[in-house]
């Protein structure tokens, strides 16, 4: 039956039965054996949540391990790609030959665009070199000493957050 009712309903349960019990002048045990009662259905309905919650855990941890698989595999069939375009086109260029036609593609050798190859750069004079601006990100580790240690650091503060841990 709990397994049709959301934990949040649960939960609105369990909250107004402990405000109606503090309201009613009962003994503390009665109080007590009455909320441990009604959190039991409480209890197994988030040890349900947990399950589902490991099992979505689960399954992007595999999800990303066989994403780096994949991007593993394609970088590999990627360079052989490469390696046997290069080859074709050495064995083509050393026939002499620079075009051949097939009804499922044409192969042709072109020349490239000129491009610079930088082989000394300490060379090159400044009038041909470009500022690339250095960005700043928050060294956060930093800054968390810097405020432990009772220095004042403008635009941060230490927050502490919550986290449900399930083991």
């Amino acid at each position: 039956m709990t397994d049709k009712i959301t934990l949040y309903a649960l939960a609105d349960e369990f909250r107004a039965a402990a405000d109606q019990l503090a309201d009613l002048d009962l003994p503390p045990e009665v109080v007590a054996d009455t909320l441990e009662s009604i959190s039991l259905p409480l209890e197994q309905k988030c040890i349900s949540v947990a399950c589902f919650v490991r099992n979505l855990e689960a399954t992007a941890e595999q999800i990303k391990m066989a994403e780096e698989a994949m991007a593993k595999r394609r970088k590999a069939i990627q360079a052989r790609a490469d390696h046997v375009r290069k080859y074709l086109m050495d064995n083509m260029e050393r026939c002499g030959i620079t075009k051949i036609e097939s009804p499922y593609f044409n192969l042709t050798i072109r020349d490239n665009p000129e491009s610079v190859a930088i082989e000394q750069p300490e060379l090159i004079p400044q009038d041909y070199m470009r500022e690339i601006p250095a960005t700043h990100q928050p060294d956060k580790p930093l800054i968390k000493q810097a405020i432990k240690d009772g220095h004042d650091v403008p635009g941060a503060r230490l927050v502490r957050g919550k986290r449900l841990d399930i083991k």
